[in-house]
């Protein structure tokens, strides 16, 4: 994942078709051949409210994604262009962003617009905001995160109304009524699979396979929301605005247990006033230790399929040591 200036353009293509399209009606295209030929120009200076770009400038750090600040006389916007994939991977940030934005509890930037370029590749225009200094108070992370959790649930499951990627893996979303058989065949096993596809690595799958049988011991007693998550909150994807307040990017969203929101927390740096702040909201269930490495490995799982044999220990370890509790 590679940080361009708080904002993670840590994506790639992905294997989905999404029916439903976000965006905003266009305005009749202006006047100008330059405008005809580029979407993004042509939103800004029409649904944008602008009637001048003084400024356009490369925000750096992405490896799949380019990015840029469009300076207007109507204030800045964010772009992100990818010249080759379709929408819909920008479809799946807009959705994710625009239903955390709904939440009005924890700051994200607000999608405008998401589109295709005619000589092919897809963009996305949202609010820029400015970041301040520091990642912001932990505390008011952990209350505003929970916040969110606390205010978003589903009526129809755990999952998604799309598919979305988690980094460039395809992540599924098929809403289910049941979360322990979401998390085991949507998160699990597809990493685990997608593992054993790539390196043929069978030592993984079938290891993996065994925890996956066993894992509803985990879950007892435990009361399973399906809370809207940010899906994909590492230290890369958490900021602050120049008043101090956290502000959260780049998701990966579904609905599903809030403990996996701590999935990532191994890069994540949370502290215990973070958790303090957030338990306070969303109170501790029992078992939250045990479940706890449940949920990293899915993103070491992730991690390994994307970037290799450098985080298979990591998956391994956490797989045989619940084989061991579990009596897999």
């Amino acid at each position: 994942m590679v940080a361009q200036l708080g904002v993670i353009s840590f994506s790639s293509c992905h294997l989905f078709h999404s029916s439903r399209q976000f965006s905003l009606p266009l305005h009749k295209p202006m006047a100008m051949a330059t405008l005809s030929t580029d979407p993004v120009r042509e939103w800004i200076l029409t649904e944008g409210k602008a009637t001048q770009i003084t400024g356009i400038t490369p925000v750096g750090g992405g490896c799949i994604n380019l990015a840029s600040r469009y300076n207007t006389d109507a204030g800045s916007f964010f772009v992100k262009t990818n010249r080759h994939i379709g929408p819909e991977m920008f479809e799946g940030e807009a959705l994710g962003l625009n239903a955390m934005y709904e939440t009005k509890s924890i700051r994200v930037p607000k999608p405008f617009k998401v589109g295709a370029f005619p000589t092919g590749g897809s963009y996305i225009i949202m609010e820029f905001i400015e970041f301040g200094s520091s990642r912001g108070d932990q505390s008011v992370l952990g209350r505003k995160l929970a916040e969110m959790h606390k205010a978003a649930k589903s009526e129809n499951g755990f999952g998604f109304h799309v598919n979305n990627t988690i980094g460039s893996t395809p992540q599924i979303n098929t809403l289910t009524s049941d979360w322990i058989e979401f998390y085991s065949e949507h998160r699990l096993n597809f990493q685990l699979k997608l593992a054993q596809q790539q390196y043929g690595d069978s030592a993984i799958y079938e290891k993996g396979q065994r925890l996956v049988k066993n894992i509803a011991a985990l879950f007892e007693d435990v009361t399973i929301e399906p809370c809207l998550l940010h899906g994909d909150l590492w230290s890369g994807n958490i900021s602050s605005d120049k008043n101090g307040e956290p502000v959260i990017l780049d998701p990966a969203c579904y609905y599903g247990h809030n403990e996996a929101e701590f999935g990532m927390s191994w890069c994540a740096g949370f502290g215990g006033s973070f958790y303090n702040a957030y338990f306070e909201v969303m109170p501790k269930q029992p078992g939250f230790e045990k479940r706890r490495d449940l949920y990293l490995l899915y993103h070491y799982l992730n991690h390994y399929n994307l970037f290799g044999s450098g985080y298979r220990s990591s998956a391994m370890s956490i797989i045989e040591d619940y084989i061991r509790i579990l009596k897999a």
